[in-house]
């Protein structure tokens, strides 16, 4: 016997489904979004409340900027903002380029080996850092690179992630766009600048937003390379208040909130862009 559900009963389940969805989402939103309000909580509150036992409280009783003051004032934080800021404009704009560089021959050409070039490619995403980081380190310093701005760079400068993602946004190109392109006498290189870029350009805004993220926040390598605090970038300069302060974390908190701004402001002006790239994304290929 087949039974037939009423037009109620279904609209019932329907918004049964519905708000365990939205129940689900704002779980997730809660335990993503959760971590950063307590930070910023913190890095509010005044030594008072600390020492009263309100640490729980999510909102301080008396907010007050004395923590961002007293950690600017104390550590050389703009120095560490511009050396981050420099480290990662010239990583990002080198990942950029070589990974396009490299990832249109292996979506657009033909030739002897692109199948193992690329297999090759999608092994060295399985390594971690930790594996290469001793042997990176000793290629560092027999180059000269300790200490040095250019060292910070290089790692992040052609990533295996980047080569990728971006092969398979040239994957998504139609193919005859490229080949009225040929018919016309354009030249390969002419022909990735001026035709294949401008159509991943989302593509390249998500990506440029991944490895930004990827070199702000890298704190290992710094910490393996760099010994001199005039080269310290934002996250070991966080690192130093632990030991300056004596772990208060008011003010580890609000370093951690100045290291975070940067972050937040290239995602706001580049959401469109990355929200359209991580839609299309990287399934063709």
């Amino acid at each position: 016997m087949t039974h037939v559900h009423s037009p109620r009963s279904m609209t019932r389940r329907r918004r049964r489904d519905a708000g365990l969805r939205y129940a689900a989402l704002l779980m997730a939103s809660a335990l993503t979004v959760g971590p950063f309000l307590w930070l910023l909580s913190t890095s509010l509150k005044g030594s008072n409340e600390v020492l009263q036992g309100s640490g729980m409280s999510l909102w301080p009783q008396n907010p007050t900027l004395h923590n961002y003051a007293q950690v600017w004032a104390s550590q050389p934080m703009l120095q560490y903002l511009l050396n981050s800021l420099t480290v990662a404009a010239l990583a990002v704009s080198c990942n950029l380029l070589l990974c396009s560089l490299a990832a249109y021959p292996l979506a657009r050409m033909n030739f002897r080996g692109r199948s193992w070039v690329f297999t090759g490619l999608l092994a060295t995403m399985m390594m971690p850092f930790q594996l290469l980081m001793i042997p990176l380190y000793d290629l560092a310093i027999s180059l000269g690179l300790h200490n040095s701005t250019l060292g910070l760079i290089l790692p992040h400068a052609c990533t295996a992630f980047g080569i990728f993602y971006l092969r398979q946004a040239f994957l998504a190109v139609p193919q005859a766009l490229e080949d009225v392109a040929l018919m016309e006498g354009v030249g390969r290189l002419q022909l990735w600048w001026h035709v294949m870029l401008p159509l991943v350009r989302p593509s390249l805004a998500t990506l440029a937003v991944f490895s930004f993220v990827a070199v702000w926040g890298d704190f290992l390598w710094p910490l393996v390379l760099l010994d001199d605090p005039q080269h310290y970038t934002l996250p070991l300069g966080v690192n130093r208040l632990v030991n300056a302060f004596s772990l208060d974390w008011r003010w580890v908190s609000a370093g951690a909130i100045l290291s975070l701004m940067p972050v937040l402001l290239v995602f706001a002006f580049s959401q469109r862009f990355f929200i359209e790239g991580a839609l299309k994304g990287a399934i063709k290929g």
